[in-house]
């Protein structure tokens, strides 16, 4: 269960969503839970943090919102910080802030690098790399989980495939995280701005290089490509592998850390999953509904529309919170309770409908590759000291998770 209290109950028009501290400080579940019987499309009013927006709850209105692209469109932004101040300048050229004609395109170029078949030889090195990391880690018997080991299996896996030397991984993990949270507060917006324009930087030169000698990796692919009979331009190669490392790196190492917290918390889960009386990919699936490392997901109406009995105006800021869609009563059974063999398990934590995350199947093979190794090499973890929580309202995890490891003996 979560070692965070609760919200204390309180009028829904004083709710600030977009308060990082909210979701670092507390459990919401009852606050969602609450929203998705009393309020499941509800008005947040304006903030000192900027306009007000909808807050989208259910798991059936998450669906619809997400799936209809032409009534809620994802050009304006996607992310809540973004949507609050204008808009997000990568629209129309990022895929994950781009719809229609454009973004199936991209979506179609980027398809191949991403698929299981091409995904082989980089799984593979995720399998080899997660089981070394992990027995280091038991070998030192007390680590912090987050720092030690899940920082780097993700952010290994998708600087292998953007082609990223090893030398620079270090400067790529301290950007990524501090782009969209804080590790030790409230965020600051300079340093927030500062992370993402380093990011941007750094894969303008690695662009300009893959320009002059193209490899066998994802930047050098968007550098050689044409959409629509046109090449990229150097500002959607930049912006899409900046979309690329976020979305691949933060995500999962949050699911890696949130399972192995959750799973020292409910011990016959453990053991099921020590035992073998759940499947590593049932155990996965459940892992992402719990976790939930992404709060939300974003979009802009672009007309007049009712819905959820509520009249939403074209240009109204709609966020769809997967979090909430996740412990969904009327699509769980018991959805507060962490189930490794739950199935059907229709969770949102990789959104839905036509920006249904792209790397999802390497999402789901860095999680297995852990959960095996955890399984196979270690037989008890402890908690070493108190988790400490990201500070953002879009990411959701622990950024540190001292632990002990105690070896399997064979």
């Amino acid at each position: 269960m979560e070692t965070r209290p609760p919200l204390a109950p309180g009028p829904l028009d004083t709710l600030d969503l977009a308060d990082p501290l909210l979701h670092a400080r507390h459990d919401l579940g009852p606050l969602w839970h609450r929203l998705r019987t009393q309020a499941p499309v509800h008005w947040q009013p304006e903030t000192g943090r900027g306009p007000g927006f909808w807050v989208v709850s259910g798991h059936a209105d998450i669906v619809s919102v997400l799936g209809d692209g032409e009534t809620f469109t994802s050009e304006r932004g996607n992310v809540l910080d973004t949507l609050l101040t204008g808009g997000d300048s990568a629209a129309g050229q990022m895929l994950a802030v781009t719809d229609g004609r454009p973004h199936k395109a991209l979506r179609s170029a980027l398809l191949k690098p991403f698929s299981p078949r091409s995904l082989d030889v980089v799984v593979e090195s995720v399998r080899r790399g997660t089981r070394r990391l992990v027995e280091e880690a038991v070998e030192r018997e007390e680590v912090d989980f987050a720092a030690d080991v899940a920082a780097h299996i993700p952010l290994a896996a998708i600087c292998d495939l953007l082609g990223v030397p090893a030398s620079d991984r270090k400067h790529i993990i301290d950007l990524t995280s501090s782009a969209l949270g804080s590790v030790d507060g409230v965020p600051d917006e300079e340093a927030t701005w500062s992370s993402r324009n380093g990011l941007l930087l750094y894969f303008s030169e690695l662009a300009e290089q893959r320009r002059a000698k193209p490899y066998d990796d994802v930047v050098s692919l968007l550098v050689t490509k044409e959409i629509d009979g046109r090449p990229l331009t150097h500002e959607e190669i930049v912006f899409n592998c900046y979309s690329i490392i976020m979305g691949g790196h933060e995500t999962t190492r949050f699911a890696m850390v949130g399972g192995l917290h959750a799973l020292m918390r409910h011990e016959d889960q453990w053991q099921a999953l020590k035992s073998g009386r759940v499947s590593t990919a049932s155990a996965v699936e459940e892992v992402l509904r719990w976790t939930t490392p992404a709060l939300h997901s974003g979009r802009t109406a672009t007309e007049d529309v009712f819905f959820g009995d509520q009249f939403i105006e074209a240009g109204d800021i709609v966020v769809t919170w997967l979090a909430s869609g996740n412990r969904d009563e009327r699509v769980f059974d018991r959805p507060d309770d962490f189930d490794l063999s739950r199935t059907p398990n229709r969770h949102l934590s990789f959104a839905h409908g036509p920006h249904f995350c792209l790397g999802a199947f390497l999402a789901r093979a860095e999680l297995s590759a852990l959960l095996e190794s955890l399984r196979d090499l270690v037989a008890v973890a402890g908690p070493a000291g108190p988790p400490q929580y990201v500070y953002s309202n879009f990411l959701s995890g622990m950024s540190a998770l001292p632990v002990t490891l105690t070896p399997e003996r064979a």
